[in-house]
């Protein structure tokens, strides 16, 4: 079930995910939440202090996701999927890949080729032609995880979960046309310099319900079981 949320603040958004999944039993049905939040910053399990260089005015909220810091606001499709992964058949590594996934063909119908970086869970677009189908050389290899390469990239979305007693909760979050500048606040995802995107500074005007409704889609036909 999708539940369309608006725009709602994070704390009670994130208290209200827990309490889901600490009251649901085998039967209960997944369910998608999507939302925006007002302007916020929030540090996962392995955020380092360090990462908030200038934090300011915008809270701070610590939670138990997996990450580190990332920034929500006004203008980003924020999706949580609250799966019961032991229902559904795939392990966390493969419930990653899916979300991305759905990341990468939400994109792709807006024109824009979403990618993946080796050792850095999200989604990505080539700065220089965010429609170019060419292979990153920093894309996951079979070789194994190298230190992420963020060249000529910028992070268009960002991924953090939590998984307790095989569900999940936390999301991902696909930038649509947000102010940017509180990025420059912090080490996005622990990441000095990595620069972050949204869809309309890669020149693709669009609404922030079309893109949500596209994304609730696509997360409901990849992580199905």
């Amino acid at each position: 079930m999708i539940k369309q949320l608006g725009l709602v603040p994070y704390l009670p958004t994130y208290q209200a995910m827990q309490d889901f999944t600490a009251a649901r039993t085998s039967d209960t049905p997944d369910e998608l939440w999507v939302c925006e939040h007002p302007p916020v910053f929030t540090q996962g399990l392995a955020g380092h202090e360090d990462h908030l260089l200038a934090p300011g005015d915008i809270p701070v909220v610590p939670t138990n996701r997996g990450g580190q810091v990332t920034f929500h606001g006004p203008g980003q499709v924020v999706a949580y999927p609250l799966i019961d992964l032991k229902r559904s058949g795939y392990y966390v590594k493969e419930y990653v890949y899916r979300i991305e996934e759905a990341v990468i063909r939400t994109l792709d119908h807006f024109g824009v080729t979403g990618h993946r970086v080796s050792g850095a869970p999200g989604i990505y677009v080539r700065l220089d032609n965010p429609h170019s189908h060419a292979m990153l050389a920093q894309r996951p290899q079979k070789d194994g995880n190298k230190d992420p390469d963020f060249a000529g990239l910028g992070k268009i979305a960002a991924l953090g979960i939590k998984v307790s007693r095989h569900c999940t909760y936390h999301g991902v979050a696909l930038n649509v046309a947000m102010d940017l500048s509180p990025y420059q606040r912090i080490n996005p995802c622990g990441y000095r310099g990595l620069q972050t995107v949204d869809l309309s500074t890669i020149g693709v005007s669009v609404s922030w319900q079309d893109v949500a409704d596209t994304l609730s889609q696509k997360l409901v036909t990849y992580l199905a079981p």
